[in-house]
């Protein structure tokens, strides 16, 4: 299976299964001299860890991080980093009924129609567990972020559970880390507390909606055409597993707008360009404006429950399937360091391909226009 690397000058590969010995990831590109060390790493993973709370998977994995490369007396040396976290809680025995069967809803079927053989221990590489990887990645990219633009900041948080959506009028970001959901509406975290519970304890699931905010993203990073910030962002967020649509800025109500309404008008500040709204999320023409980055993508219900739903067999026999395991009954909650994570990724990649190409913007607005 080919295409497990993403990026162009700051590159991740991913590898490992999730009931395989170990995963990891191999991380080229970074500058030297960042400072970095897995306690660092280990933070970030920490907030994706499986376990936490009763509304996440039981699976209790540490997550540890161990830096195998390209870290010298605690810096970057521009060497490939090598990144491996160690399986330790595997439950194979879980998925043995299952091992002729295709879920509904889950990559198993398709797996199998592409390559002619799947991991059904939890999915393999379709698992959820791949993205420790990501989220160790992505921590080198933060490293790296905040050595080169230290006013920079990357916050995800969920918006929806189901049919319930956080209100805004309520937020407070030092909401986010108070409750199992990361939201920053205490009310919304009350109410899908209850709903959540509902659904775990009849074996269902449910989807999520999570917003990803980067602030203090300098304007000019991303390319016309084919290289535009908000295309990797989308496809970025659209390669996180489970994830079924992304959106920028306005998204979809964008649709809705006039044009009158949808414009971000444009006024000289004191320090450049400012804007009256920011339907755009940040970035037009493929190019970020200087506002916050405002990214939505939607995850669908895990698919493994315990529900009883109508399947096949590899032989095409028809039979019913009902998924045994530990898994998240709403993935959304543990794909808000996730988001975040790719978010990071996105933005260092074009850092530095904007480095590479213009160094500096060129098209410097000061003063007043006219």
């Amino acid at each position: 299976m080919s295409t497990n690397s993403f990026g162009r000058i700051f590159t991740v590969t991913t590898w490992g299964e999730s009931h395989g010995p170990a995963l990891g990831a191999v991380v080229d590109g970074c500058p030297p001299g960042v400072a970095l060390d897995e306690t660092m790493l280990q933070g970030w993973l920490d907030r994706r860890r499986p376990g936490q709370n009763r509304y996440t998977t039981q699976r209790q994995e540490p997550d540890r991080v161990e830096i195998l490369s390209g870290v010298f007396e605690g810096r970057s040396t521009g060497m490939p980093i090598q990144l491996l976290i160690r399986n330790t809680d595997q439950r194979s025995k879980d998925y043995s009924e299952i091992s002729d069967r295709f879920r509904p809803g889950h990559a198993d079927i398709t797996y199998w129609q592409k390559y002619g053989i799947r991991d059904y221990r939890g999915g393999g590489r379709s698992s959820a567990r791949e993205t420790a990887a990501r989220v160790a990645a992505g921590g080198v990219a933060r490293a790296a972020l905040a050595s080169l633009l230290p006013d920079l900041q990357i916050t995800g948080y969920m918006v929806q559970m189901g049919p319930h959506k956080a209100d805004r009028s309520r937020f407070d970001m030092a909401e986010i880390t108070r409750n199992p959901f990361w939201t920053p509406d205490a009310g919304a975290a009350e109410t899908w507390e209850g709903y959540l519970s509902q659904l775990r304890k009849s074996g269902n699931s449910v989807g999520a909606v999570v917003e990803v905010v980067a602030s203090g993203v300098p304007a000019g990073l991303g390319a016309p055409v084919y290289g535009k910030l908000d295309t990797d962002i989308a496809a970025a967020m659209m390669s996180i597993n489970a994830v079924k649509g992304v959106e920028i800025g306005a998204g979809f109500d964008a649709a809705m707008l006039t044009g009158e309404e949808n414009a971000d008008e444009i006024f000289m500040g004191r320090d450049g360009p400012e804007y009256s709204s920011n339907h755009a999320g940040g970035i037009l023409g493929g190019i970020s404006t200087g506002q916050q980055i405002v990214c939505r993508f939607a995850v669908k219900p895990t698919s493994s429950i315990l529900k009883p739903r109508r399947t096949i067999t590899r032989a095409g026999a028809q039979v019913e399937i009902v998924t045994r395991g530990r898994h998240d009954p709403c993935v959304g909650i543990r794909a808000v360091p996730v988001g975040e994570a790719m978010m990071a990724c996105v933005l260092l990649d074009h850092v530095l391909l904007h480095r590479g190409q213009i160094g500096g913007n060129v098209g410097e607005t000061r003063g007043r226009i006219g």
